[in-house]
C-alpha cells in the first residue's frame, strides 16, 4: 500500500527529510524536527519558601496569624514570588535552542501512516503539508528536470503510459469511436532510439507521430476523433529549455469529429546521464474546453533542472514559442 502524502526521511540524504506527494518525491526538504519535552504544569513547580511578613519591627514577634492587614501583605507578596518563579521555569525549561528566552516549539505530530511496503519511502516522526507559497511541480526522475503544475493540471491518475507528467483535471467520452479522452496531456520522453542529436531535426521528425498518437488512431487501432483531416505548422523555432536550448514545432490538428487541437514536439539535451535528448510533447483540445494554449509557455518557461529552482532560461532565453 502506497503511503499517503508527508514528509518521510530522503533516501539519498538520510540526516534530512523529504516530501512524498503520495506518488513520488518531491524536491521539498527539510531538517527532522526534535521531539521537546512538556513543560510541567504550574503545580510541579517547586513553590519557594517566603518567609511570613508580619507587619512588626525587625525582631519583633506576633502572635499566631498576625493582623489582617499583615495577612493581606503576606498573601500578596507570596504570589507575586511564585508567580515570578513560575515565569522563570517556563523560559527556562523553553531555552533549549540555546538563546535566553527561546520559545518552545509544538510538539511533533506523530504520523498516522501504515507500514510502507518494499521500495517505498520509510515514515518519519512527523507528517505535515509543505507550505502553501511552495510552488505546484512534479519531477521526472529519469531525466532530471520539472515541471509547472498550472491551474486546471492535476498528476496523472488512471493514465497507462508512465511519461505522461501531467493531464488536465477530468475526462470526457471521445467523440469517435467511444472511450475516454482528456483535454490536455504533457509527456517527457528520452531520445534514446534515434541517432539523431539536433533538436531542430528531432523535434521536425516527432510532430508527425505526436499528432498520431494524440489525434489519428489510439494504441489499440480505434479513431477517438475519427481520425486526422489536415494539419497546418502554427510555430516553430529555437526554444530555452532549462537552460539549455532546444527547438519546439507547433501543428494544429483538424479531426474529422471533435474541434480538434494542438500539437507540440520540443527537444533539448538533457543534463543528467548520458545527456540523451529530451522530447516533451505537448497535447491541448481546441475550442472552449481545451486549456489555454498559453499554458504551453508556462510550462516551458517553468520547466527547471531537479533541485535548482532559480534554473531557467539560459542560452536563447529571450526566444519562446509563437502562436
Amino acid at each position: 500500500m502506497t503511503p499517503p502524502p508527508g514528509w518521510y526521511r530522503d533516501p539519498s540524504a538520510p540526516h534530512q527529510e523529504r516530501w512524498w506527494d503520495g506518488t513520488a518525491w518531491t524536491e521539498h526538504r527539510r531538517a527532522p524536527e526534535a521531539p521537546v519535552p512538556p513543560v510541567p504544569e504550574p503545580a510541579q513547580l517547586s513553590r519557594p519558601t517566603v518567609p511570613l511578613y508580619t507587619g512588626g519591627a525587625p525582631g519583633q514577634g506576633q502572635p499566631a496569624g498576625g493582623t489582617g492587614r499583615g495577612k493581606a501583605i503576606a498573601l500578596t507578596t507570596a504570589a507575586a514570588v511564585l508567580v515570578a518563579a513560575i515565569v522563570t521555569g517556563v523560559v527556562v525549561l523553553g531555552d533549549d535552542s540555546g538563546g535566553p528566552g527561546a520559545q518552545t516549539p509544538p510538539a511533533p505530530v506523530t504520523s498516522s501512516a501504515p507500514a510502507p511496503t518494499s521500495g517505498e519511502p520509510t515514515p518519519s516522526p512527523t507528517a505535515s503539508q509543505p507550505s502553501a507559497d511552495d510552488p505546484a511541480v512534479v519531477e521526472d526522475q529519469l531525466n532530471g528536470i520539472t515541471f509547472p503544475l498550472p491551474d486546471g493540471w492535476v498528476r496523472p491518475e488512471y493514465v497507462t503510459e508512465d511519461d505522461v507528467m501531467m493531464t488536465t483535471d477530468g475526462t470526457y467520452e471521445c467523440p469517435g469511436d467511444g472511450g475516454v479522452c482528456r483535454h490536455g496531456l504533457v509527456i517527457s520522453r528520452t531520445v534514446t532510439a534515434n541517432a539523431e542529436t539536433s533538436p531542430k531535426a528531432l523535434a521536425q521528425q516527432d510532430i508527425e507521430d505526436a499528432a498520431d498518437d494524440a489525434y489519428d488512431r489510439d494504441p489499440v487501432g480505434s479513431k477517438p476523433f475519427g481520425g486526422i483531416e489536415s494539419h497546418e505548422t502554427v510555430g516553430s523555432g529555437p526554444v530555452a529549455v532549462a537552460g539549455r536550448a532546444g527547438y519546439f514545432v507547433r501543428w494544429r490538428v483538424h479531426t474529422a469529429k471533435g474541434p480538434g487541437g494542438y500539437v507540440q514536439s520540443m527537444v533539448f539535451p538533457s543534463t543528467v546521464g548520458t545527456e540523451s535528448p529530451i522530447l516533451v510533447r505537448y497535447v491541448f483540445d481546441a475550442g472552449e474546453d481545451g486549456p489555454p494554449l498559453a499554458d504551453m509557455d508556462r510550462i516551458t518557461k517553468g520547466i527547471r533542472p531537479a533541485g535548482d529552482a532559480a534554473t531557467g532560461g539560459g542560452v536563447g532565453s529571450s526566444i519562446g514559442p509563437t502562436r
